[in-house]
Formats: C-alpha cells, structure tokens, sequence
C-alpha cells in the first residue's frame, strides 16, 4: 500500500512544519510490533531497558522492519526525495501515570547535522492522545532560526540534557493525537514537546530520526546512517548493520557504539553529561 502524501499535505508540511496523521499500518500490525517490542524487553531487560532506548533498531527486527516500512519511506520521500538515509532512532516510552515530559525543543539544535532539512518521523505503537502525552508543535515554528535552548537535566525529562526553549508562544501549538498505526512528519527545526501520561497503560512512540539526503553532513565528526532508499553518492555516513534475527545479540556491541557516538554528538558544548 503506498503512501503518497497529497498536494494539501506537503503544502502543510511546508507551512506548518508537520503532518500528520499519517497511516502506515494496520492498528493490528501495530498491535503485534508492540507485542514483540515488549517481548524483547521483558526478555533482555539490561540490552533493551529505558537507559537502552536509542537506535534499538541495530539489535531488534520489529524496530528494523518499522525502518523499512515501504509506506513511511514513500511519505518520506515526497518532502526529501528517493535517495534516504536514517540517522538515530529513539523509543519514547512513557509509563502509565507518570510524570516523563518532553520540553518543548529542535531537534536539529543537538543533531548535527547540516543542512537543516531532514526530518522525523514519529510512530505511534499505541494511542498517542492529550491524555497520555502525544507530541505537541508549535505550528510554523520551522522558519524560525535555532532558538536559545537552556539545559535542565530534569529528572522527568526525557530529552538526553533536558533542553528546553523558554517562554514558547503556544497560540499555535497542536496536538498530534495518532492512533495506533499513524504517524506524524515534522521538520528539524519545529518546534515541539510532550506532557506526561496520566492513563493507565503505557504510551509508545518511535521517532526515526533523522531521514536525510545522503548528502547530508555531520558537523561533529563521523557519524552512522543507515541507507534505506536509493542511493548513496556522498559517502558521509558509517554503513549501519541490520539485524539478522528477533533480538541480535551479536549487534548489541555495534549498537553500544554507535549510541556513543551518538551521545557525543548530543552533548556537545554541554557543562555536564547525565549519569546512567
């Protein structure tokens, strides 16, 4: 089933900085990816636990098919084009009746990568509503400069350094509320957050981010992409490595890499880093 986003779609995104929601499996498919997801997870706690959670893709083949997904790259590649790679992935996980947060921030303040064109795209494994602290973002905010991001290390916060953007003028925010099954786009510099989960049951979401043009640059040094459509003529990335089976144990070193890597890239020019 192919994706294409409409006119009135990618004229959104060019406007708003986001789309959403958009479909790209059945709320069954997505029903079973949780299941294997929490599989893994109750199974191999110490390779998939919350301090585990990004580029899980390297090591568990229910994220690695979600990366592959032919309807998510046919979305995505109406906004950047044929030729994708994927950089990071992060499962955001938030526990019933928990106070995890996500500030509001940009995600290419901390990326590193230039030119600032690539986007994310967010899953929803369950529902992502008001209720349970689906992604808020700040409508237009992507034609704004870097703003100033302030780091709070809240022990609630989500974000790798609990960055934040101060006084953020919500008179455009809106909430991207998915089912189970849907995704949103949004630009690297929207704008966006997310509240706590006051229900009773968990709330999943994985971010693929970023998808770029291979053209695309680190400005921090190497860093690994994954090619998940086209071609690669540019050569910026270290080659990523796909799972072979349901949880690869024989990647969880190659993953631990790369998320050392990746950490650098995050915490650059920060004062401190947190202990995990």
């Amino acid at each position: 089933m192919a994706t294409t986003l409409t006119g009135d779609e990618i004229t959104r995104y060019q406007k708003d900085g986001v789309v959403a929601p958009i479909t790209v499996m059945s709320v069954s498919d997505a029903n079973e990816l949780r299941r294997r997801l929490e599989s893994a997870e109750s199974s191999f706690p110490q390779i998939i636990g919350p301090e585990k959670r990004n580029n899980a893709h390297y090591v568990l083949a229910c994220l690695d098919e979600i990366v592959h997904r032919e309807e998510i790259l046919d979305a995505v590649e109406c906004l950047i084009g044929s030729d994708i790679v994927l950089t990071n992935t992060v499962l955001f996980i938030k526990e019933p009746n928990s106070l995890h947060h996500v500030t509001y921030h940009q995600d290419a303040t901390y990326m590193g990568l230039e030119p600032q064109t690539s986007l994310t795209a967010w899953i929803a494994l369950t529902e992502s509503t008001r209720e349970n602290g689906c992604v808020r973002v700040i409508r237009g905010s992507h034609r704004l400069d870097i703003q100033q991001h302030i780091d709070t290390f809240g022990e609630d916060n989500i974000l790798t350094r609990g960055q934040q953007i101060e006084d953020v003028d919500e008179e455009s925010a809106l909430d991207i509320e998915l089912e189970p099954g849907q995704m949103s786009l949004h630009h690297a510099r929207t704008i966006h957050g997310s509240g706590p989960n006051k229900t009773s049951d968990r709330r999943i979401g994985i971010a693929l981010q970023s998808f770029a043009h291979p053209s695309t640059r680190q400005v921090h040094g190497q860093d690994y992409a994954l090619l998940v459509r086209g071609r690669d003529e540019h050569g910026n990335f270290t080659k990523g490595s796909r799972p072979n089976v349901e949880v690869d144990l024989a990647n969880v070193a190659f993953r631990d890499r790369v998320n050392t890597r990746l950490s650098e890239i995050l915490y650059a020019g920060a004062e401190k880093q947190r202990e995990y």
